[in-house]
């Protein structure tokens, strides 16, 4: 397992969505100031946050439980990303490199939280249980 949450690939695609994230809200009309072109960006810096605070956790109950974070966040995303090219902040081709992104993060972020899942018992880094030991 990587040592640091910055060498998690994971971490790396959202903080390039991130950074698109905020390169497209820039051109979103003033009016949108305290709309989308706020709430995007928060939306994408919080899955890359919550990718990187749930590498800091010692069990993978609290592991997961950022990378759920971190996955609904991404939902929220790509929800505002669609209403952004509905109401014609964003064009096809913006969405499209948005989009391309984000699925990218997510089948990552899936890939982890199921990886954990399938973690055989003691596996996890943590010390095992009186029942984890019976045969």
């Amino acid at each position: 397992m990587p040592s640091s949450f910055r060498d998690l690939r994971v971490w790396q695609d959202a903080m390039k969505l991130s950074v698109a994230v905020y390169h497209q809200t820039a051109r979103f009309p003033k009016h949108e100031l305290y709309g989308l072109a706020q709430q995007m960006p928060r939306a994408a810096v919080s899955v890359a946050s919550n990718i990187a605070e749930g590498k800091g956790r010692g069990s993978d109950r609290d592991r997961g439980h950022f990378l759920f974070q971190a996955r609904g966040s991404l939902l929220e995303l790509q929800t505002q990303i669609l209403i952004a090219e509905q109401l014609e902040y964003l064009g096809h081709d913006q969405t499209a490199i948005l989009d391309d992104i984000s699925n990218g993060v997510g089948r990552a972020l899936n890939g982890l939280i199921n990886s954990m899942r399938e973690k055989p018992v003691g596996q996890s880094g943590q010390r095992p249980t009186i029942q984890d030991q019976r045969p």
